[in-house]
């Protein structure tokens, strides 16, 4: 396949719509080797600000001299802006080669576009061998498709109203969901000021046994 019937067959996955949940995503990566498993990578959730945070935290990371991989959504213009490599978006050669690689897996499966996109930053990093990955959530956090990861550090932004269909109606809910990105004993930097809803994210800290630092009291 050339990048246009690639691009086609992805943008197709659409149909699929969204369905929340972290089997799929994980089968999916099995089938090519489990690439995620050995990236070094900070995850990065929330409603206002995630994309900001990840660019700083790539171009810092670049600028002390690291091979640094930075995945975003959505894209503006082009596909290939989703996934990058010190600033350089992935190449068409490159998103035909493993889209090819990746997409009959995918259909047996019936995966998401999303699924399939963040399957395929991941192969893109490891096989560049970036030093470390900047990774954003595409919705919510707890069942988003990038939160396979076990990250060397997470990162959740401020929160507000945000795909209430599947996040809850009330920002607590929608904390709760974003919170879902802590993992066990790994540190987690909150940006989130509110009391009412620190209390949900030092919560869930507590249980996965995970350091917290609020931006708010530094």
């Amino acid at each position: 396949m050339n990048i246009e019937s690639v691009l086609h067959h992805l943008y197709s996955l659409h149909r699929f719509g969204i369905k929340p949940g972290l089997e799929r995503t994980l089968e999916l990566l099995d089938t090519v080797g489990n690439p995620h498993r050995t990236l070094k990578t900070i995850h990065v959730a929330g409603t206002n600000g995630k994309g900001s945070v990840c660019s700083l935290l790539s171009s810092v990371l670049q600028e002390a001299g690291y091979k640094v991989g930075l995945y975003t959504s959505p894209h503006i213009k082009r596909f290939n802006e989703r996934i990058r490599i010190n600033g350089q978006e992935i190449s068409d050669e490159n998103v035909v080669e493993l889209a090819n690689e990746l997409l009959p897996k995918a259909d047996a499966i019936s995966a998401t576009y999303f699924e399939v996109v963040t399957a395929l930053a991941f192969m893109y990093y490891n096989r560049n061998n970036v030093d470390c990955a900047i990774i954003e959530t595409g919705m919510g956090g707890r069942f988003d498709s990038t939160n396979v990861l076990q990250p060397l550090l997470s990162i959740i932004t401020s929160i507000d109203v945000d795909h209430q269909e599947f996040l809850g109606t009330s920002l607590r809910e929608i904390a709760f969901e974003k919170a879902g990105i802590i993992k066990p004993n790994i540190p987690v930097i909150i940006g989130e000021p509110r009391i009412e809803l620190r209390t949900v994210f030092q919560h869930a800290a507590d249980i996965q046994q995970s350091p917290v630092v609020f931006l708010e009291d530094i």
